[in-house]
């Protein structure tokens, strides 16, 4: 069981460090801190069993939250009760040393942890089976790559055995067969009764595994209760606020990484849903247009338009171009514009994705490139693995017995 009862945590923000020391002059009437209150008047409760998910945008205190529920930091007013063995995942590689390898991180963990060496020796093929590091589990973990290093700690941490478990964010490291794997490996938890309490901005995934979501925003609780609502208010916001970027941003994009050699110059991309107008949430199989409107600066004959679609942790979905679709644009003049639209059936699974969108000469070489410049979440009542939704067609007979061909 977990309570969390009235959190709050203030940090005091310094302009410099020297300013916290002038501070303590005792005849220094003004402050030289302001407050941030990071979290503030936070309730609820978690019962046994039971996953819950926090949702909310980047510094609304999700993991400031996790690490006060861990121990990890004491809130400024408030308190949390928890009943039994807590195992945390806050940070990709908390707690393992870099120079030890992967065997004895699981041990020193085990040891922090209070469990025995002989019952974390009964639990290493589990948790080596798990992770499926192979030959690396002997091998210094400062050897190993994001993707490893995360299934080794999340392996560890749920192979002790805990009563509640508290994750943040690091299933957005692994890859598509590990982040089902962990899925299962949720639903068998909570048949063990295990509480959950997860950090994840990959709403499909709040949808499938809790059945209570809590939306943080500027430290507070702005929506508890069914996961779908909560995922409703939570991208009602997301709009509002990809609305007013919209509105407010600069002449050129806001991308990721953007290169070229300026001959031709995206100045608006947009995805639309099958009214036309712009979204940053579709459902799958929804029909999309992705609209490209670009200048160009200086005289170019037969330019190419593109789009690559990724999924969270950065794999190519999907991508075609203007020559691949046999769609030939012809010659431009400097000033002239031209508005490209890539219109698509958005069969893809529920998970969050970005639009990277390009203009090209005929070898590839960018005129402008702009990777991730839009994102969008793809959300579904049906559950499939991986990233593309088949929408398969499944028969099924009994089969006939047949004799063996071989004689008894």
């Amino acid at each position: 069981m977990l309570l969390v009862q009235n959190v709050s945590k203030l940090y005091r923000l310094y302009r410099t460090p020297f300013d916290r020391i002038r501070e303590l002059n005792p005849f220094r009437r003004t402050p030289l801190h302001t407050d941030f209150w990071a979290l503030r008047d936070v309730s609820f409760s978690v019962d046994r069993g039971e996953i819950v998910s926090l949702i909310g945008p980047n510094g609304c205190g999700k993991s400031t939250l996790l690490q006060i529920v861990s121990g990890i930091l004491q809130p400024s007013r408030g308190r949390v009760v928890t009943r039994g063995r807590i195992a945390a995942l806050l940070e990709l590689g908390a707690g393992f040393n870099p120079e030890f390898s992967g065997r004895e991180n699981v041990f020193i963990n085990g040891e922090i942890m209070g469990i025995s060496r002989a019952e974390m020796d009964r639990n290493l093929s589990s948790i080596e089976a798990f992770a499926e590091i192979g030959e690396f589990i002997d091998r210094p973990v400062k050897e190993y790559s994001s993707g490893m290093y995360v299934r080794l700690a999340f392996s560890t941490a749920i192979h002790v055995n805990p009563d509640i478990l508290v994750v943040d964010e690091a299933l957005a490291v692994g890859d598509a067969v590990f982040a089902n794997r962990c899925v299962r490996k949720f639903e068998e938890l909570r048949e063990k009764n295990t509480t959950v309490l997860f950090v994840s901005h990959d709403l499909g995934l709040v949808k499938q595994l809790s059945r209570r979501a809590i939306f943080l925003l500027n430290g507070q609780i702005a929506a508890e209760g069914e996961p779908r609502h909560v995922i409703d208010k939570y991208i009602g916001l997301v709009l509002e606020r990809q609305k007013a970027f919209q509105t407010n941003r600069d002449a050129r994009l806001a991308a990721s990484n953007r290169h070229g050699d300026g001959s031709s110059e995206i100045v608006d991309v947009a995805l639309l849903d099958a009214s036309g107008k712009r979204c940053g949430v579709v459902s799958s199989g929804e029909r999309v247009t992705i609209r490209i409107r670009t200048v160009f600066h200086r005289p170019r004959l037969e330019p190419m338009v593109g789009i690559l679609i990724r999924n969270r942790i950065g794999m190519d979905v999907y991508g075609t171009n203007t020559n691949i679709e046999n769609s030939h644009l012809g010659s431009f003049e400097a000033g002239e514009e031209v508005e490209i639209d890539f219109q698509f059936a958005c069969w893809l699974t529920p998970q969050h994705y970005t639009i990277t969108v390009a203009t090209q000469h005929g070898d590839g070489s960018s005129h402008d490139w702009l990777d991730d410049v839009v994102s969008f979440e793809v959300l579904s009542m049906r559950q499939a693995a991986g990233v593309a939704d088949l929408r398969a067609n499944i028969s099924w007979r009994k089969a006939v017995a047949t004799e063996s061909a071989y004689p008894a």
